[in-house]
């Protein structure tokens, strides 16, 4: 006879009974277990003998032990095990391990609610600063992810996210940080976006530049003109301006100059300043020259006519410009030349006009 036990060693206690078998070298065994029948397979079996040798195992497809080729009959519905043709060799302890399908249960998940989003800081220098956004929310199975306008934030070298996603540190932020940020959450039942929040981030000034209107700088005494500066500066820069490196009354982006004097002439340029960055950017100069007023005389004296052509007369013809400076008053400059020219006296009338 052979002789067989019937060992469990899988957590359903009870699915093997514990008692001994017998059977005659050449006969059939059964090895029945106390499962109740199931539609729903086994997620694993495993039936062994000596605990190590395997008869016959059952996870994602079915494996039976060379020796047992042929002998064997599996119940998948109960896991039982039924042996034939026995010899001595199978006299020894029997395993079976069996696993039962994982039954799903529901979970309760609470709905995503008070998403609240604060800010370490909301006022900050380009480069220079860093700052810390924390989201807090109420619900169960929570996930974050935070927004930068419409665009999604994730990790890089100078942005980290931590504790599951809820907190953001942006370091040495840039002007392009400043938001509006939100941060939304969700989990399988739903999702929630918070308000946004905006961060102040000061910068500047940079990219000066002053404009000249005419681009080439000659103004005539006793005209108006000005000057405009413009600059890339959060907040708004505050202006100084300059002539020949000395600091002038005015302040602002332009600078109005009316009834200009020559003494006016010389080089131009802005300073811009941000209170906030402590920084300062200056122009590189613009040149002006004022100059003074020109008057152009024409005098016209008639010397004489010339005895072989009675018709052609000699005439002196003499252009005086006088530029008038309001320090030195006039400069005068002549300048004459002699012309013949053929006309009667009845034609050089008041109501003539000739033309050189």
């Amino acid at each position: 006879h052979v002789t067989t036990e019937r060992q469990l060693t899988d957590w359903r206690a009870g699915v093997l009974p514990d008692d001994r078998l017998n059977a005659a070298v050449g006969e059939t065994v059964m090895f029945n277990t106390t499962v109740t029948p199931t539609e729903k397979p086994f997620q694993s079996v495993n039936w062994s003998f000596n605990f190590s040798k395997p008869i016959i195992v059952i996870n994602s497809q079915e494996t039976i032990g060379p020796e047992y080729e042929g002998r064997i009959t599996f119940f998948p519905s109960t896991a039982s095990l039924e042996l034939r043709s026995l010899t001595l060799d199978d006299t020894g302890p029997y395993t079976s391990l069996q696993y039962v399908e994982h039954v799903k249960i529901p979970v309760m998940i609470k709905k995503v609610s008070n998403v609240l989003v604060t800010s370490s800081s909301t006022d900050l220098v380009e480069f220079s600063g860093s700052v810390s956004l924390s989201c807090s929310a109420s619900g169960s199975s929570l996930s974050f992810l935070w927004l930068n306008g419409s665009s999604e934030v994730t990790a890089s070298d100078r942005v980290q996210l931590t504790d599951g996603g809820s907190s953001l540190t942006i370091i040495n932020v840039t002007r392009f940080d400043q938001g509006p940020f939100r941060c939304r959450v969700s989990n399988p039942v739903s999702t929630v976006t918070s308000d946004p929040v905006n961060l102040f981030i000061s910068y500047g000034p940079e990219n000066i530049n002053l404009i000249l209107p005419p681009p080439q700088g000659y103004f005539a005494v006793g005209s108006d003109t000005s000057l405009t500066c413009s600059v890339g500066s959060r907040p708004p820069a505050q202006f100084n301006w300059f002539l020949n490196g000395d600091q002038l009354l005015d302040t602002g982006s332009e600078l109005r100059l009316m009834n200009v004097e020559m003494s006016q002439s010389g080089n131009y340029s802005c300073q811009a300043f941000n209170s906030k960055t402590l920084r300062s950017q200056t122009s590189e100069p613009s040149a002006i020259t004022v100059l003074g007023k020109c008057n152009l005389l024409l005098m016209c004296v008639i010397l004489c006519s010339l005895d072989s052509q009675p018709h052609v007369k000699q005439i002196l013809l003499c252009f005086t410009c006088g530029c008038y400076d309001n320090n030195v008053g006039y400069d005068f400059i002549t300048y004459c030349e002699l012309y013949a020219i053929s006309l009667t006296l009845s034609q050089f009338s008041k109501k003539s006009s000739v033309y050189f």
